[in-house]
């Protein structure tokens, strides 16, 4: 084994180890993703490397990737403790029980509220209210984007935003419940159809797309217990207040606020996720889209908010520029702006407001 294959480095309380490609066996498990040349992600981390991935990036003539260390896999390892890694852990341990949810509505149509509304009150609501869950959630954007980690993301997002409004917590916690829900309608879908690209869908598959709306209010209005805006999310988190939404095209007032909240969250998680053979995007992609549909597609009124206060997740944050410098997240400029100015050095710093052809393509957060 060569000498970089054997260096390791403590990353985030984990440890990482260096190995060359050449090196590698099936069973390893990914720490770092890997992206080629036009930052399309290849292979994600925490993926369990197998004949065919090794065979792809010794075509790819990738040199050099990062693994787990086989100690942090051990069982009997004490894990380090930190705030980041207690949200993910408790964010995994609720995994099991979303997909147990959405298995039950796929099998018999119908959502088992009371096992939905523990897992909201006890496990999403608290999350989606502590202090730092915008850089958490960037640390899980690669756990895969089935239905219900998408649903659970989307859900703890949806509960910051309603944070962010200042709205009521009974109020909030409705407005998570409806965003874990709000794609339940997925669950009638074939794999076939949830594999595919969505900006490619045509004809048949496209039609079949926007009948998940109505699949999923149709669900909902069978359980007993849940409010209007929780149904009526599930069917109208892709209209647009302009109109150019689905299923039915309406606009405005005339959508739910809770569907005009998991819509902004819905469009957040969509651009973060990590997707194999996708362009690798950053939350700064996320809140400049936001911000771009501002004032048509989406409702300013979450909008606003969702710019006024996200900025203070990445604030102190490093990043890697389009340019190929690299530098820390020191401010933002007055008013609503959706991305900040970047310090290179004492005597250099970047507005990426002003510098559009500047682009952040790398971010860790602080």
């Amino acid at each position: 084994m060569t000498e970089c294959a054997s260096a390791r480095v403590i990353e985030g309380g984990l440890i990482l180890r260096a190995i060359s490609v050449s090196d590698l066996e099936g069973g390893m498990i990914l720490a770092r993703t890997i992206v080629n040349a036009k930052r399309v992600v290849v292979v994600s981390e925490n993926t369990e490397l197998t004949d065919a991935h090794i065979t792809r990036l010794k075509f790819l003539k990738i040199p050099v990737v990062y693994i787990k260390d086989e100690t942090e896999l051990r069982e009997d390892r004490s894990p380090i403790f930190s705030r980041s890694n207690l949200f993910i852990k408790q964010y995994e341990n609720v995994v099991g029980t979303a997909k147990s949810i959405f298995e039950e509505a796929k099998k018999t149509g119908n959502v088992p509220v009371a096992e939905t509304n523990t897992m909201v009150q006890t496990d999403l609501l608290p999350l989606s209210r502590r202090s730092g869950t915008i850089d958490y959630l960037n640390e899980i954007n690669h756990l895969a984007s089935d239905i219900y980690n998408h649903s659970l993301r989307v859900s703890i997002l949806s509960g910051v935003i309603a944070k962010w409004m200042h709205l009521d917590r009974e109020i909030a916690k409705d407005v998570v419940l409806a965003g874990f829900l709000h794609d339940v309608g997925k669950s009638k879908f074939d794999q076939r159809l949830l594999e595919k690209n969505i900006a490619t869908l045509e004809g048949e598959d496209y039609e079949r797309y926007i009948q998940h709306t109505v699949d999923g209010a149709q669900i909902l209005n069978n359980v007993a217990g849940l409010t209007e805006g929780v149904r009526l999310t599930a069917l109208q988190h892709h209209e647009r207040m302009d109109g150019s939404g689905f299923p039915f095209n309406i606009k405005g007032d005339d959508i739910h606020l809770y569907a005009r909240i998991v819509a902004v969250a819905d469009l957040y998680d969509n651009i973060t996720v990590e997707r194999e053979g996708y362009p690798r995007r950053t939350p700064f992609d996320a809140v400049s889209e936001i911000a771009r549909q501002m004032y048509t597609a989406l409702d300013p009124e979450v909008c606003i908010p969702v710019l006024t206060n996200i900025k203070n997740a990445f604030l102190g944050s490093r990043v890697l520029l389009s340019n190929h410098r690299e530098g820390t997240i020191t401010a933002y400029p007055h008013g609503v702006v959706p991305l900040p100015i970047v310090t290179i050095s004492e005597d250099e710093v970047i507005d990426l407001n002003e510098n559009t052809k500047i682009t952040i393509v790398e971010y860790n957060p602080k």
